[in-house]
């Protein structure tokens, strides 16, 4: 089986209406160009000052992913929310929450980002995300017709135990939907994308949010598409977009077979 996939490349901002408009013109775009899973990046329907985001977050039922459901089921496609702000009841903190949607609009699968972005660049950038956020706990995967989808947010890329409890469960096809700053993925992004891809034997779909951000740094962009032998098979340019490019699940299995690694793993 082969299909195409898609990830978008956007610049979000604290206008929800207009960052949700940007994302349905290029889910549009990449389901015209044939795409039958599309991936959002890492907080795409909103990026504000962190005094903003009580206010800003949303339940599962909320605008954003009712939005995003409403046209997974009209253009009868599999749709990965990238993540939203999740509100938490009763909660000073909130979740970064990646969504699946099926082709019926459905919710598949609810990934809550494990690994928590604490970091301190001097003169660079600094940056508490656990100041605001709570880490998840649950690995989530989910068969599809489309190949067994694993879910992971940003930081997460750099936690490989993850990945190896993904395919253990039987992924196939790993998303990192990111807002990777510059400086970290300038140095790593690449390197480590295609590292999950080749120790995993999976495809891996990274969509990015990318340029002037509204905390003042800059997002990496360069959303990929990564096959399992690590080649990319699609780079974006430096500006917003959609990535298309082949899943050929006969050239996984083939990989599977003729490197046999994940059978060999011992420590399991």
């Amino acid at each position: 089986m082969t299909y195409l996939a898609a990830v978008v490349q956007m610049t979000s901002a604290s206008d929800k209406a207009a960052n949700l408009q940007k994302a349905e013109r290029m889910i549009r775009l990449a389901a015209a160009r044939g795409a039958r899973l599309v991936a959002l990046p890492e907080t795409f329907n909103w990026r504000g000052k962190r005094s903003e985001e009580a206010e800003a977050a949303e339940s599962l039922t909320g605008e954003s992913l009712k939005t995003m459901a409403g046209l997974a089921r009209q253009l009868e496609i599999f749709l990965l929310a990238g993540s939203i702000t999740e509100h938490v009841p009763g909660a000073t903190r909130r979740y970064n929450t990646s969504v699946l949607f099926g082709p019926d609009g459905s919710q598949l699968a609810v990934y809550r980002k494990i690994h928590l972005f604490d970091i301190d660049l001097p003169g660079r950038v600094t940056v508490r995300e656990s100041e605001a956020k709570m880490p998840g706990s649950e690995v989530v995967s989910i068969g599809t017709e489309l190949g067994r989808i694993g879910l992971s947010v940003c930081y997460d890329l750099r936690f490989p135990e993850l990945y190896r409890r993904l395919v253990y469960d039987g992924a196939t096809i790993i998303t990192v939907p990111s807002a990777f700053t510059f400086p970290t993925g300038e140095a790593h992004w690449e390197v480590l994308l295609r590292a999950r891809a080749i120790e995993n034997q999976c495809y891996v779909l990274a969509p990015a949010q990318f340029g002037m951000n509204v905390h003042g740094f800059a997002d990496y962009g360069n959303s990929m598409i990564v096959d399992p032998w690590g080649r990319v098979l699609a780079r974006a340019a430096d500006q917003e977009g959609v990535l298309v490019a082949p899943i050929d699940m006969e050239y996984l299995e083939r990989v599977r077979r003729e490197l046999p690694a994940l059978a060999h793993a011992r420590l399991r």
